[in-house]
């Protein structure tokens, strides 16, 4: 059985979306909770959207971009190389999914970032190191901007 990765978006305008991450485990019990941070809706554009809500499936690859192991998004329609990756701030992605411990303003450009993104990553692979596949289903509120 694989994993499963929640996120549910709770706050979003076009340039920033925000939410929350839990891995459930194959007991069905969560093994870990993050904050994320993403860019905006832009109607799924390439390099400047989020992805759609939906189910996908993810896989953990090797990234040359990162030079690391990273979880891939699999079968967005229209785009690829979204990923599981480390960033404070919104512009540090490109249509891919950071996790981190706390909202913080840290840029002056009055959204909020997160902290401890690497060691908040660190700790998303490590509950994760036994699996090579997982599904991610993307949730979101209704009280968006």
């Amino acid at each position: 059985m694989k994993p499963l990765i929640k996120i549910h978006r709770f706050w979003q305008d076009k340039n920033q979306t925000s939410g929350t991450c839990t891995v459930i485990g194959e007991d069905g019990f969560p093994m870990f909770t993050a904050l994320t941070l993403e860019r905006g809706w832009m109607n799924n554009q390439n390099m400047i959207s989020c992805i759609p809500a939906g189910c996908y499936p993810v896989r953990l690859e090797y990234s040359p971009h990162f030079d690391k192991m990273l979880w891939e998004i699999k079968k967005v329609p229209n785009r690829s190389e979204c990923k599981f990756h480390t960033a404070n701030y919104r512009l540090q992605l490109n249509g891919c999914i950071a996790l981190g411990l706390r909202y913080k303003l840290l840029n002056n450009d009055s959204y909020l970032d997160v902290t401890n993104s690497a060691n908040t990553m660190r700790a998303f692979h490590f509950v994760l190191r036994n699996y090579t596949e997982a599904i991610l289903i993307i949730t979101t509120e209704l009280n968006i901007k």
